[in-house]
């Protein structure tokens, strides 16, 4: 079948508007980019640094931030390009992996999601036995296995798309190559995969915030038993922020992903696809750093120390 492919490049649509609105849209994305990039940086050097956030909770935090800067980084740069360029294209094989790269950093973020809500239910439902479950061994077991499982689940479906016929049009109307729309340009039927990638889609988000749900649902039972107000407060505070970030994951991801066809509402899968893979992670740094007391503590120990090197500095 890849024979009678005669597609070499596609045509990334975008966001087609005047050239000033595009470059409205350019400064705000590029900015929104540089602060994503730049928040989870330091999420991620912050968690290395301070002695205080080398636990568990922190280093799956710190596999999450990574993910975030990944996931934007494989489709806002190219979007950028494409806003400042005429020819808004993308090659057959670069569309390819850019899909791959985007849909594995996702479904390795999801389960992270249901891994760090795991740790969180063994952290405050069995807080005795928390260092012996949660080794350093064991944190490194789970990270590698979310990577590997996301490999593997994305692969097959993948595999199948560049297999198909592409003989024109080659206009993709989005601002990436997302699963849909590329895989409504093939020149057979799609049914067969479009059900494969709502099944795998629907697997992959329910179970993943089966997983989250029932943590969560242990957490608040055993919170609920806590005889101190002031303990049942700085319990909820520490789950506040990683409960914030995986309802905005998972809320919009099941709204894109998990339905049979996705070609019915083009324009707003964009806008919908613009939360998921830019806003959400620039929000996330904001999240965890806002609604977590260490974090925060962090954050101040940075500033403290930045400004006494500038004192030493100024000093003859």
């Amino acid at each position: 079948m890849g024979n009678v492919t005669a597609v070499t490049e596609f045509v990334l649509v975008g966001f087609p508007n005047s050239y000033e609105v595009e470059i409205i849209f350019f400064v705000v994305f590029l900015l929104a980019y540089l602060v994503t990039v730049l928040g989870n940086a330091l999420i991620i050097v912050l968690v290395y640094t301070d002695c205080h956030l080398h636990s568990p909770m922190y280093y799956f935090l710190s596999n999450l931030a990574f993910i975030d800067i990944s996931v934007t980084s494989s489709v806002v740069p190219k979007m950028l390009a494409n806003i400042m360029s005429e020819k808004k294209t993308i090659s057959f094989a670069g569309c390819f992996s850019q899909s791959y790269i985007f849909f594995l950093l996702a479904t390795t973020g999801f389960i992270l999601f249901a891994i760090t809500s795991y740790d969180r239910y063994v952290a405050i439902c069995n807080p005795l036995r928390y260092p012996t479950i949660m080794t350093e061994r064991v944190c490194s077991q789970l990270v590698l296995g979310a990577w590997m499982g996301g490999f593997i689940w994305i692969l097959p479906s993948v595999v199948l798309k560049v297999r198909l016929p592409y003989c024109g049009p080659n206009v993709i109307d989005h601002y990436f190559c997302d699963s849909a729309p590329l895989l409504h340009l093939a020149c057979t039927d799609v049914q067969l995969i479009e059900l494969i990638d709502f099944v795998l889609s629907l697997f992959l988000l329910l179970s993943s915030l089966a997983l989250t749900v029932v943590s969560y649902a242990w957490i608040i039972l055993t919170v609920f038993q806590i005889p101190s107000a002031q303990g049942r407060q700085k319990t909820f505070a520490t789950c506040a922020s990683h409960f914030t970030a995986v309802s905005l994951g998972f809320g919009l991801s099941i709204f894109l992903y998990v339905r049979p066809s996705q070609m019915n509402s083009v324009h707003l899968n964009k806008i919908l696809s613009v939360l998921s893979s830019l806003m959400t992670p620039l929000l996330n740094p904001f999240i965890f750093s806002l609604r977590n007391q260490q974090m925060k503590e962090a954050w101040k120990n940075v500033l403290h120390n930045c400004l006494g090197m500038a004192k030493e500095a100024r000093k003859p």
